[in-house]
């Protein structure tokens, strides 16, 4: 059975493909910072989903799953190991019994500010590997990203 798709497509995505390569950027840098924040017990995306907590009042999941361009699914498997180790509490709203707020507990603080010099340290040395224009040109460019129109994937 010959294959429908030849070599030269397979290396045309391979070589054009802007979703590919940011997939494999984006796992290269959650493998880094993983390994960073291995001695608190954290992963990347725990960290990212801990910072915009660390605010005076609780936030609200639907508001967090937007904030980080999740879909609240996914978000609430992801705070599952989260509450579980006492770093954040999930609790209902006050005035909508519906709606669920998020808040980081104390141990969810100390870790945060923990984790912090970790962050600082590995984002430094990354910054110095890409040399800060190239850094300051991939946030510039990353924002460009936005979700695709109607039929076109989005969540």
């Amino acid at each position: 059975m010959s294959n429908p798709v030849s070599l030269d497509v397979v290396h045309e995505v391979r070589d054009a493909c802007l979703c590919l390569a940011t997939q494999r950027a984006a796992r290269t840098l959650a493998r880094r910072f993983d390994r960073a924040f291995q001695p608190l017990g954290l992963t990347n995306g725990q960290f990212s989903l801990m910072m915009p907590l660390n605010v005076p009042e609780p936030m609200k999941l639907g508001r967090l799953a937007a904030l980080l361009a999740m879909d609240r699914t996914t978000l609430t498997a992801a705070l599952k190991s989260l509450e579980r180790r006492g770093l954040v509490e999930v609790s209902p709203d006050k005035d909508d019994h519906r709606a669920r707020r998020l808040s980081l507990t104390q141990a969810g603080r100390e870790t945060l500010v923990a984790a912090i010099p970790i962050w600082r340290a590995e984002h430094a040395a990354l910054e110095a590997e890409l040399s800060k224009p190239n850094a300051d040109r991939l946030r510039e460019l990353l924002p460009f990203i936005r979700p695709a129109k109607r039929g076109g994937g989005e969540d």
